[in-house]
C-alpha cells in the first residue's frame, strides 16, 4: 500500500508541476486552485507513504516520478525539444527510480 500511495503522490506532483503553466503566474483562479489542491494531495500522500518507507528512498522516487512525468508531458503538451540527451537523462532517472524501489 505505501508504494501505491507514493506512486499516486508522484502523479499528483506531475499534476501540480504542469498546472503551474496553466495558472499564468497564479492569475487564473481555477487552474491555481487545482494546482494548489494537487500540491496538497501530493504532499499528504507522500507523508502517508513515509510512515512505512524510508524517507530518502520515498523522496527520491517521488521527485523522480514528478521529474520524468513533467518532462514527458512538457514534450507532449508544450512542444518542448526531444533530444537524445534528454531521453537518455529520462532513462537514467527511471533506472534510478527502479533501482531504489527494488533495494528498499
Amino acid at each position: 500500500m505505501p508504494w501505491i500511495l507514493l506512486t499516486l503522490a508522484g502523479l499528483f506532483e506531475i499534476g501540480w508541476a504542469i498546472g503551474l503553466k496553466y495558472t499564468d503566474g497564479f492569475t487564473r483562479f481555477v487552474p491555481t486552485a487545482l494546482t494548489a489542491a494537487s500540491m496538497l494531495v501530493s504532499i499528504v500522500l507522500l507523508g502517508l507513504a513515509v510512515k512505512t518507507l524510508p524517507m530518502g528512498t520515498a523522496y527520491a522516487i517521488w521527485t523522480g516520478i514528478g521529474t520524468v512525468g513533467t518532462v514527458i508531458l512538457g514534450i507532449v503538451l508544450f512542444a518542448e525539444p526531444v533530444t537524445a540527451m534528454r531521453l537518455g537523462c529520462i532513462a537514467l532517472i527511471i533506472t534510478g527510480i527502479l533501482g531504489l524501489k527494488f533495494v528498499a
